[in-house]
């Protein structure tokens, strides 16, 4: 890449990046949810549906409009167009981008730490959720697809889930892909596990407020030693690449598992071997795994510090060592993401 090339795409970079934070402000403040339900509004409108100064709402707009990302109804009135709601206002749509942002703020909070463990070879402290909370960014996908689209696809998993049988989630999170299972599968019965106490008691009262909680439990638990199968199915859903032991957990899975069950591994879909440069889907996956991903992996004694991209060969050596016999990747259709069936 020529210098002059590389110059004008590191300026490109910091527009977006800047582009980011402006859209952390609009999210935190409520500025999209009150465009999105308002209409057309001016500056002054806005800093009082809003409760924020007007002035700061003002130069906010402006950006916006400058971007492209709202449109002038009026001089001095500004709309967010039909198309941009599903992406910037509402969090239910797979299309949902603004959660990008919280999380890329929450990461750069902590990068003067994550220089520090470059340093030494550790771990930073754990990621702080406040002030924003943590954010149930693949609830969405989970309430969408994975019970809709993405269990169904797999014809021994739908089998076995059409009948009463044990779920194990393990690492989940806020808990919707648990119950986005129950809500698709009504006579099994889930456990969902994170190591995350809060997180956990979040996904109770979600459970309860979704009418799954007769059929749903969660536990604050480590799931090398806190399943209590036998269950038909385990799910590991985008959390595999993160654990510091994954070979002790899958291991641990395998062990739980009823006759004739089966382990689901889903994670970020990779590509099979490196390629120089990139796909910029890969170059996402990899930014995320130096600033985040593999920093947290690296808080336990012999991690296997695997990182966000984790590829293919990766999961099949992970689930030979666990003893699984059988390993088998999925042609399931959903492009961000892999899928792999592991059995005995």
């Amino acid at each position: 890449m020529e210098p002059t090339d590389l110059s004008a795409r590191v300026f490109q970079n910091a527009v977006g990046a800047l582009e980011l934070y402006t859209m952390y402000l609009g999210e935190r403040l409520g500025y999209y949810r009150a465009l999105a339900d308002g209409g057309p509004l001016t500056p002054a409108e806005l800093a009082s549906r809003t409760g924020t100064a007007e002035r700061y709402a003002r130069e906010w707009l402006e950006h916006h409009a400058a971007a492209g990302l709202l449109d002038m109804a009026e001089p001095g009135r500004y709309l967010l167009p039909e198309e941009h709601i599903p992406v910037l206002a509402d969090s239910s749509s797979l299309l949902f981008a603004t959660s990008m942002s919280v999380e890329l703020v929450r990461a750069a909070r902590r990068l003067g730490d994550v220089v520090d463990a470059f340093r030494t070879g550790g771990a930073p402290p754990p990621m702080t959720w406040e002030p924003e909370g943590r954010w149930p960014s693949n609830k969405p996908v989970f309430m969408n697809l994975l019970g809709q689209q993405w269990l169904p696809a797999i014809p021994d998993v739908h089998k076995r889930l059409s009948t009463s049988a044990r779920v194990a989630d393990i690492a989940c999170g806020l808990g919707w892909s648990s119950i986005a299972m129950a809500l698709a599968y009504p006579e099994i019965t889930v456990h969902g596990l994170d190591l995350d106490a809060q997180a956990i008691e979040s996904a109770a009262r979600s459970a309860d407020e979704s009418g799954v909680s007769d059929r749903v439990r969660f536990s604050a638990a480590d799931a090398a030693t806190g399943l209590d199968g036998p269950y038909d199915l385990v799910a590991i859903i985008e959390a595999l690449h993160d654990m510091s032991h994954p070979v002790a957990v899958l291991a641990a899975a395998r062990k739980s598992l009823a006759d004739g069950g089966f382990v689901l591994v889903i994670d970020e879909r990779t590509d099979p071997e490196p390629t120089m440069p990139a796909s910029q889907r890969e170059q996402y996956l990899y930014g995320w795994s130096v600033i985040s991903c593999l920093p947290d992996a690296m808080d336990a004694p012999d991690s296997a510090a695997t990182g966000t991209v984790m590829r293919p060969e990766t999961v099949r050596r992970y689930a030979a060592e666990a003893g699984f016999a059988t390993i088998e990747m999925l042609p399931v259709g959903a492009d961000k993401w892999s899928f792999y069936l592991l059995s005995d």
